[in-house]
């Protein structure tokens, strides 16, 4: 018999990942798993039940080979020939973390809950964020590999 968690039994955990050297694929994975809550066992798919994340230092994140340079992010405005283009070296310049947070995002379900546990992600540029006063548990990135992450 398989036991569904109710909203009454969530309780929500913070983690700290610094982003100092870190690929940012490789990141992005472990915040996903985090947020959707998949290294907790009582995992459920279609509740929002994740960890929040609070990453710190995030500009000094990296990507593997060229693709700072030449990886092209695009969007469309939705009128004729509104089609636009950046590349991560571009938009760490105006936003630092939204290389992250798109990065993320794509590995997230679409619709209402992708929102919401989108919204479990906090991005801070250097060692200090608001969010000392809720003790969160340190993740060391460079130790860890996604098969660790998953706890029985």
């Amino acid at each position: 018999m398989t036991k569904f968690v109710k909203k009454s039994e969530i309780n929500s955990k913070w983690y700290e990942i610094d982003a100092k050297n870190a690929v940012v694929g490789r990141l992005a994975t472990i915040i996903s798993k985090i947020i959707r809550g998949k290294n907790s066992p009582k995992y459920t798919p279609h509740m929002d039940h994740g960890d929040f994340v609070v990453v710190k230092n995030i500009e000094h994140i990296k990507f593997t080979g060229n693709k700072f340079e030449n990886k092209k992010y695009y969007k469309h405005t939705g009128y004729p020939g509104g089609i636009k283009e950046t590349t991560p070296e571009k938009l760490s310049e105006k936003k630092p973390g939204e290389v992250l947070k798109l990065a993320v995002k794509r590995m997230l379900p679409g619709g209402s809950l992708g929102k919401k546990q989108l919204s479990k992600l906090k991005i801070y540029k250097g060692e200090t964020h608001p969010h000392t006063s809720q003790n969160p548990e340190h993740i060391n990135v460079s130790k860890l590999n996604n098969k660790n992450l998953i706890r029985n």
